[in-house]
């Protein structure tokens, strides 16, 4: 027999959210960690919100909902809200229940910028790190360090000069502007739309883009991000933040510190042994002497962090492909960091699950 198309206009459920959640989901495995360092966060919530006044979207909600951006490649706030307004594992996982209504996009971004005042995303990924259960997986003496372009919101349109001189496009919503003959460069010109961009290639015979760098530094053990960083793209950048963020490394123990050879260069590993590193660089000796010399390549370890460092280029491939930082969706250095930190975060909640089901 036939079934009846009838439809329901409304419908009364005992169902949670929960319910709908596949038991074997891996969010199920990710959702209890990331409740665990939201926790420890509370502190640092209660320090950036005022005690009086309206209630804000609550902080665990929006860095839970944020993550879900990141887990599922969302391209846009806006399509955030419409998710949460009718996927149940994204309202289980975020804390919102069936009927809970959904936020406005513009509140919900005005309460993502307030997050930005309190470093919450560095100290998200901290806390995901050190939850007991994950901490015995890292390691305390071997890492790697890389950086990456993320290009930025911005047309090569928008890249003027900054006194205000040069032919405007020509009308329309996408006016066409003309090129030819004008020598463009960072210290004249600036984006009139992101004037944290900068204009950047990444080798010779390459594009230049409108972009930031990102850095992270990983841990060789499980392949974790351990820290994670965003600057201007300028040719020492990636060496700089790489100084920056292993001086912000736990411990006072000797560590290895693997790279490639953009940081083959005798400031850099000068610093590096200033500040107690063992630089594993891959040597850089094509059109001038290298500055690592048979102290560091005589060890075995040498060749083992070459090939460790490799893994984090899947970092990068999961950052830039899975949670769609290979264009940023932000404006300015310190919104792009601040999501770029985020996603960092994210990226190590995905692997937990697995690094954990093959510690068990």
């Amino acid at each position: 027999m036939r079934g009846a198309d009838r439809q329901t206009a409304e419908l009364f459920s005992y169902l949670s959210p929960e319910a709908l959640v596949p038991p074997g989901h891996p969010l199920r495995r990710i959702r209890p960690l990331v409740n665990a360092a939201l926790e420890r966060l509370s502190a640092e919530f209660d320090a950036i919100y005022a005690e009086a006044g309206r209630p804000s979207i609550p902080p665990e909600r929006l860095l839970r909902a944020l993550l879900l951006q990141a887990f599922f490649s969302v391209r846009s706030e806006r399509q955030l809200m419409e998710q949460l307004a009718y996927n149940m594992m994204f309202r289980w996982f975020v804390g919102l229940s069936m009927d809970a209504p959904i936020w406005d996009v513009t509140v919900f971004t005005k309460n993502r910028d307030r997050l930005l005042e309190g470093d919450i995303a560095r100290k998200s990924l901290a806390e995901v790190l050190a939850d007991p259960v994950i901490k015995p997986l890292l390691s305390d003496e071997h890492f790697s360090v890389d950086g990456t372009m993320i290009e930025a919101w911005a047309s090569m349109k928008s890249f003027r000069p900054k006194d205000g001189s040069g032919a405007p496009p020509t009308p329309g919503c996408n006016g066409e502007r003309d090129f030819h003959g004008e020598k463009r460069n960072n210290e004249t010109h600036a984006s009139t739309t992101d004037p944290d961009a900068r204009l950047y290639r990444k080798a010779n015979g390459q594009p230049a883009k409108l972009c930031h760098l990102g850095h992270v530094v990983m841990e060789n053990r499980s392949g974790l991000v351990v820290a994670a960083s965003l600057t201007p793209a300028t040719g020492t950048a990636e060496r700089e933040a790489a100084v920056a963020m292993v001086e912000a490394l736990d411990g006072d123990q000797r560590i290895t510190l693997g790279a490639d050879k953009a940081y083959d260069t005798a400031d850099f590993i000068a610093e590096m042994r200033r500040l107690r590193v063992t630089p594993h660089v891959a040597q850089n000796d094509t059109n001038r002497r290298s500055a690592i010399d048979g102290r560091t390549t005589r060890h075995p370890g040498y060749a083992v962090s070459l090939r460790k460092r490799k893994r984090i280029e899947e970092v990068f491939g999961w950052m830039k492909t899975a949670a769609g930082m290979r264009k940023t969706r932000h404006r300015g250095t310190a919104r792009v960091g601040w999501m770029f930190t985020l996603t960092a975060a994210a990226y190590n909640l995905v692997r937990m699950p697995k690094l954990l089901g093959a510690a068990a």
